[in-house]
């Protein structure tokens, strides 16, 4: 069995390894630390995820508002006149160069 690229026998070394170094009566203490620190982290993540997730809500509240406003002074979907930014051969600043 392949866990992480890792074999049995290798975990059943990690796990001694492991066993020697904190003891058996410390492992669990360990255990609930770890358990703790993921779910405050998992908690931390989801309330980050929620405030953006309100947040982004908020300014397409604002800018739905926005668009009711403009469409209700008809500015929406008006074309607007661009200036011509490739003028032509008659234009002036073409008759005096060769």
């Amino acid at each position: 069995m392949l866990l992480f690229g890792i074999s049995g026998g290798e975990i059943l070394i990690v796990f001694l390894v492991f066993l020697l170094f904190f003891g058996a009566k410390s492992i669990p203490g360990l255990a609930r630390t770890l358990g703790r620190t993921v779910r405050q982290f998992k908690d931390a993540t989801q309330d980050i995820q929620r405030e953006m997730s309100d947040a982004a809500g908020s300014v397409k509240k604002q800018v739905d508002e926005h668009r009711r406003i403009l469409d209700q002074m008809g500015e929406v979907d008006k074309p607007r006149s661009k200036p011509d930014s490739n003028p032509g051969p008659d234009s002036e600043k073409g008759e005096g160069s060769l």
